[in-house]
């Protein structure tokens, strides 16, 4: 059977490295499967929830939270080079569940004030606020 490897790096390091028969991201033009002998690419990531399907796990399952970033593909090696990323078990959900009510604040507030680069950070933050709490949830 094919397989690729799949690394997630970040400026804190590597924070998952393992074989893989099937992945999904997400890019600015929609998401995208990638399965073994995938074509080389690099690509920009979204913030979203990449699934990956283990090998000699069917049912496995590991889910990321990836906020941005991209994506290299070369001969069945997948590198994610990201600002940062988590796995579903190492989320902490009501600490997101915080960041998500903090943000969602700084957007009401900013709005008030008309500060428009505000309201854009803040609507970034709650995004992956959220994207944290749906992969700390799966």
């Amino acid at each position: 059977m094919t397989q690729m490897t799949v690394q997630v790096v970040t400026p804190d390091g590597i924070k998952y490295d393992h074989h893989a028969k099937f992945i999904s991201v997400t890019t600015p033009d929609g998401e995208m499967g990638i399965l073994p002998n995938h074509i080389n690419l690099i690509a920009p990531l979204q913030v979203h929830e990449m699934k990956i399907r283990r090998v000699g796990e069917d049912e496995k399952v590991d889910w990321i939270a990836i906020n941005g970033g991209i994506i290299e593909i070369k001969d069945n090696v997948v590198t994610i080079v990201a600002d940062s990323a988590e796995r579903d078990r190492d989320i902490d959900v009501s600490r997101a569940e915080r960041a998500k009510l903090r943000a969602e604040r700084e957007i009401a507030q900013a709005e008030t004030t008309h500060d428009i680069d505000e309201v854009r950070r803040a609507k970034v933050a709650l995004r992956r606020a959220l994207n944290r709490i749906n992969v700390g949830k799966k």
